[in-house]
């Protein structure tokens, strides 16, 4: 309980900090880093990574339901190709938002 108590201590210090070291005027000459296009970058990966996990749970688990009950095939597979469908939306979201923000 004190170890967590110190950890939003700290987030609280840090949230403080970053207005108080805010740079003023514009951005150094030779500092020319785009940060938006890094920050596509690593969102895309996460939601890349998230959308592979889940799609592979979704698919192990539907494996399995088919192989314990062969008979409830069909709605199985339905609700497989919906759930993969809207997960893999996800990553075309992140997408479109990516290609929107970082131009």
């Amino acid at each position: 309980m004190r170890s967590l108590t110190n950890m939003f201590m700290a987030l609280a210090v840090m949230c403080f900090a970053v207005p108080a070291l805010a740079q003023t005027g514009g951005a150094a000459a030779g500092n020319t880093t785009n940060w938006v296009a890094a920050a596509a970058v690593i969102a895309m990966a996460i939601a890349s990574a998230g959308c592979g996990v889940g799609q592979g749970r979704a698919t192990a688990s539907a494996a399995e339901a088919m192989a314990r009950n062969p008979s409830a095939r069909p709605a199985i597979q339905f609700a497989l190709i919906f759930g993969l469908a809207l997960i893999e939306s996800l990553a075309l979201y992140t997408l479109v938002i990516i290609f929107l923000k970082a131009k």
